[in-house]
């Protein structure tokens, strides 16, 4: 959790520095066109598809068409925001992530060596797919919303897991190793999972989680960067205890 802490306190204190606001509200403003264009046309049409879909007609068929017409209202506007949060994640990982990496890792860890794969290609697929995957997921699981509090729970978690698939990967591409970042999944998948939790959350709250994406990167971005510079500390610990050894045995 103090990763977590850290990670968050950082980003905002790189919100400070001028030129990173540029970059901020980018894909927050297409985000909101988005999210107005389809709150208007579209979530009448939306609301009137989703009541006519299983579960929620078997709740009509039940006699509680009350609670048919609650879920597909509150369907209607999670896929929306879904919608708007897609496309900003979307301009933020591959538009807005490299800029903000860049200017990140020279300001705050200029020692990290860039020892990975710089390539913008490799990035804009992997948040491609993880977008696919999320809405396949999320659509998958629509039934389970019919169980007391996964209707709230289940669009947190997949929105968790979205940020996490996509900034932690473009987070690090370019200054970890395939091994780096092996190691790193391994000791921080739970905090790094946790981390998109908490940007999710925020995500929720209107307008204002129209800014998360960007901030999710700033926030993936501190949290590797300094994850990846203390395994590499720790490895060079391990290097220099071992040097007294290797004297002895010679």
């Amino acid at each position: 959790m103090t990763e977590i802490v850290l990670a968050m306190g950082r980003s905002l204190r790189t919100l400070g520095r001028g030129r990173v606001w540029l970059l901020f509200f980018g894909p927050a403003v297409v985000a909101l066109l988005v999210w107005i264009a389809l709150t208007v046309f579209a979530l009448e049409s939306l609301i009137g598809a989703l009541i006519e879909q299983p579960p929620l007609t078997w709740l009509v068929g039940w006699g509680v068409a009350w609670l048919a017409k609650l879920g597909a209202v509150l369907g209607g506007w999670l896929l929306i925001l879904a919608a708007a949060f897609v496309t900003a994640m979307l301009l933020a990982a591959i538009f807005v992530m490299p800029l903000l990496l860049d200017h990140v890792a020279l300001a705050d860890y200029p020692e990290l060596a860039r020892l990975g794969k710089d390539s913008v290609a490799a990035g804009a697929w992997n948040s491609i797919a993880a977008v696919v995957l999320y809405l396949i997921g999320w659509l998958l699981t629509l039934p389970l919303w019919l169980i007391p509090g996964l209707g709230l729970l289940l669009p947190i978690l997949w929105m968790a897991w979205l940020t996490r698939r996509t900034f932690a990967f473009d987070a690090l591409t370019v200054h970890a190793t395939e091994q780096e970042w092996r190691e790193l999944r391994r000791q921080h998948g739970l905090p790094l999972l946790l981390l998109g939790v908490v940007l999710a959350l925020l995500a929720h709250i209107p307008i204002l989680g129209l800014l998360t994406p960007t901030l999710a990167a700033l926030a993936f971005t501190h949290f590797c960067l300094e994850a990846l510079r203390r395994l590499r500390q720790g490895a060079l610990v391990a290097v220099i205890n071992e040097q007294p050894a290797l004297e002895e045995v010679k």
